[in-house]
């Protein structure tokens, strides 16, 4: 098997192939615990707490995302989540504990109770891929091919055989998983770092596989802004769980902090839209700085004190909701092409996704998409010809700074029709599908806001923008 990327995701499926006794390659483009899924300060979402259930997880998850989240997928993770904690203990992570040794969980933006599971308090995602890639570098079924990128999909008789790489390697497997991440670098202002550009989506897009959802990007209401060396610095949510809250110019609190991200993000940009303020104000002042050491000690290090003083937030692209189209086992349109964690859409997330159930689905789907992946037939050695054609091709491009600038001003928070028509003129070719679909959604939904039809349409519901190989758009019903 080959996994495409390194993150949370795409660890824990090499992890899980290998466990079932198979040979798994692991590409990436950058050394292992550098990925997005690092700088991830939220956690897992489960039902794990006694006033919790199920239910209620899942209530909360379709409440989120506004009428399009597909059940089938929700129902999965709800239930599968709290097996995957326990697997990760079981791998040796030590996840933050009461003084009786019971999981301290936190509240963040659209729970209802407090299910999130954490790790040093906000470095959830640092001592995740720490202890992740520690273990798949132990195990010797693992190869990993650090700072390799994939140039291409190897695809033979409609189906994917394999991977080539930049390098001009050309791995065949039984099955691929694409774990690449989402696309929120391509827009000026983002949480991420540079390397989320997309680049599954594309390479899966050339090989065949349907998109989906590409104009769903979830902008995060509190990353810093005009502090030097710190722009874009996320400062999780759950702060605001533990008390934090959201002022104006005026210092008067003007949203519920711990309404869903679409909420508060719109609520934020409403505000500096009125006053012309560049950012809000997060008074963090009355929580205690050693439950999230990391966020005050980047803060400090930037020469803000979170303690004595309001931290300068305003919304920042942050995850796509959107994806390579992936069915409840990981599969995409493309037989032997497997998608998981943010290169994925099963539909979970809807139009806006809840905090922290990211992570989680990239263990439930990591499992899944491996168990799965390593049912496909063995794979075959390519051709001569094959390989000549593969290295021929080019690699997905990255977006540069007009592509980003012209996302944030025409795909950002608020979003017109003239704008997204001349977006789809950019020199990107995800720039161009991100317009098209967002085009096609001629209503406001979850994290999609166009300024000309501001309100749901309830026909809309359960309805997702599907991009073809051609670049075409459909729309589709998922149950």
């Amino acid at each position: 098997m080959a996994v495409v990327g390194a993150g949370a995701a795409g660890l824990y499926a090499a992890l899980c192939a290998a466990r079932e006794g198979a040979q798994v390659a692991l590409i990436s483009a950058a050394p292992l615990a550098q990925t997005a899924s690092y700088w991830a300060q939220g956690g897992l979402a489960a039902a794990l707490a006694a006033d919790d259930s199920m239910e209620l997880h899942l209530k909360d998850t379709e409440r989120a995302g506004r009428g399009a989240v597909r059940r089938s997928a929700a129902e999965i993770l709800v239930a599968e989540a709290p097996e995957c904690v326990h697997d990760l203990q079981a791998l040796g992570m030590r996840f933050d504990a009461d003084r009786q040794g019971q999981l301290a969980l936190g509240l963040e933006g659209g729970h209802s109770v407090r299910r999130v599971v954490h790790a040093g308090g906000s470095a959830t995602g640092r001592r995740l891929l720490r202890q992740l890639s520690a273990l798949v570098v132990a195990d010797r079924r693992i190869a990993v091919l650090e700072n390799t990128r994939a140039r291409a999909l190897w695809m033979h008789e409609e189906r994917c055989r394999g991977v080539a790489c930049e390098d001009g390697r050309v791995l065949s497997a039984r099955g691929v998983v694409l774990s690449t991440g989402g696309a929120a670098a391509m827009w000026a202002r983002t949480t991420n770092p540079p390397g989320s550009q997309g680049v599954g989506l594309l390479l899966a897009q050339r090989a065949g596989a349907q998109l989906a959802d590409l104009e769903l990007m979830q902008f995060h209401p509190t990353a810093v802004i005009g502090v030097k060396g710190r722009e874009g610095f996320l400062v999780t949510e759950a702060i605001r769980g533990e008390g934090a809250t959201l002022h104006d110019a005026r210092g008067e609190r003007f949203v519920d902090e711990l309404a869903p991200r679409d909420e508060v993000s719109r609520a934020i940009q409403a505000r500096l839209t009125q006053t012309s303020a560049s950012s809000v104000g997060l008074d963090m002042r009355k929580i205690d700085p050693a439950l999230f050491p990391n966020v005050v000690g980047a803060l400090r290090e930037a020469g803000l004190d979170p303690t004595r003083e309001l931290v300068p937030v305003a919304p920042a692209a942050h995850y796509m909701m959107g994806g390579v189209v992936s069915d409840l086992q990981g599969r995409s349109t493309v037989a032997g092409l497997y998608a998981i964690g943010e290169a994925s859409c099963t539909g979970l997330h809807g139009a806006n996704r809840l905090a922290s159930n990211s992570l989680s689905e990239c263990f439930v789907w990591g499992r899944r998409a491996a168990r799965a992946a390593l049912q496909e037939p063995a794979p075959k050695p390519a051709q001569a010809a094959e390989l000549k054609a593969l290295r021929a091709l080019p690699p997905p491009p990255v977006a540069g700074e007009t592509t980003r600038t012209a996302l944030w001003q025409d795909a950002g928070i608020d979003r017109c029709p003239e704008g997204l028509r001349r977006l789809r003129e950019d020199e990107h070719p995800l720039a161009r599908l991100i317009a098209l679909c967002a085009l096609e959604r001629a209503e406001s939904r979850g994290a999609h806001h166009r300024t000309d039809r501001p309100e749901l349409d309830a026909r809309l519901d359960r309805r997702h923008v599907t991009i073809d190989a051609a670049g075409e758009a459909s729309w589709q019903t998922w149950d």
